[in-house]
């Protein structure tokens, strides 16, 4: 199995960083605006690099033969949301297709429903 490590800090929240940046180079009020449509052209990589905790599920087995690729749920912030999810990841540990998200009320609730999606059996 792979570990993969986000290009984003677990400190740093993605929703906001992007929006600073926007903001930055387009000015105030224009960030959050432009993030939103990032965020919804590209919301599986937003997912992968907001991710503050992943679980492997196993290997995915699509219709296609693609090689090294795996089912990851993750969980994670993105703005004020705590959000789960199932993605897609190839060998690489880029995130390639988003399978579902569900978005939750805290952080303990993200935690205890990453626990329970079904993967391998431990040992």
């Amino acid at each position: 199995m792979l570990e993969f490590t986000p290009a984003i800090s677990k400190n740093a929240d993605a929703w906001e960083t992007l929006v600073r940046g926007l903001e930055a180079e387009f000015g105030h009020g224009a960030g959050l605006g432009l993030a939103q449509r990032f965020l919804d052209a590209e919301e599986c990589d937003f997912l992968w690099e907001a991710r503050r905790d992943e679980r492997w599920l196993g290997a995915w087995e699509g219709e296609e033969e693609s090689g090294d690729i795996d089912r990851i749920a993750i969980m994670g912030k993105l703005g004020t949301a705590w959000f789960v999810a199932r993605l897609i990841v190839d060998g690489d540990g880029l995130a390639v297709g988003l399978i579902a998200r569900r978005d939750v009320a805290s952080e303990v609730e993200a935690h205890a429903l990453l626990a329970s999606m079904e993967g391998p059996s431990p040992g």
